[in-house]
């Protein structure tokens, strides 16, 4: 069988890489104590062990005020207006500290999509000049290219202007 040998990535997807990277490193380094609290919280609410443990809690809570456990004293007798407040004021929390992490993440993203969009127009501005340059060659060399309607509109400016009102026009509708 023979080998194949890895070919390193260009080194400007190595680079696009690092920048990704470091973009959410960066944003994670700025991140306040509350934040960092927060996204913290977040995580661990997140995952089944603690659905498991607020399950087992509330079950626990009613079973002993609805006299299961005979040794225990009915301490939140049915209809739990004290395991009510507990619960509410838990959604509340878990609300708020959820609101924290994710007003964080979209404000991270709106940044990447900014970074993403200047990227996207300088890269559709080089490629755009590249197909001019390959126009240039195709002429050069005698290759009539002037049937190609393609041609011409790939080697027109990008207007974003125009692609952003024809949006805003799309979301209206919607």
């Amino acid at each position: 069988m023979a080998r194949t040998k890895n070919i390193p990535p260009a080194s400007g997807t190595l680079r696009t890489r690092n920048v990704v990277r470091s973009f959410k490193a960066k944003a994670n380094e700025r991140r306040s104590l509350i934040d960092k609290i927060a996204d913290s919280l977040t995580g661990i609410f997140g995952t089944i062990s603690f659905l498991c443990l607020n399950a087992l809690f509330f079950m626990l809570w009613i079973a002993s005020n609805i006299g299961l456990f005979s040794d225990v004293p009915l301490f939140d007798p049915f209809p739990f207006g004290l395991l009510t407040m507990i619960v509410s004021l838990e959604a509340i929390f878990l609300a708020i500290i959820v609101l924290i992490s994710q007003n964080r993440e979209a404000k991270v993203a709106e940044l990447r999509e900014e970074v993403e969009l200047y990227i996207n127009t300088y890269a559709e501005r080089e490629i755009t000049k590249l197909i001019y340059l390959q126009t240039l060659l195709l002429k050069k060399n005698g290759i009539d290219i002037s049937t190609d309607a393609d041609v011409g509109q790939m080697l027109k400016e990008l207007e974003s202007d125009e692609i952003e009102k024809e949006l805003e026009k799309q979301l209206e509708k919607v």
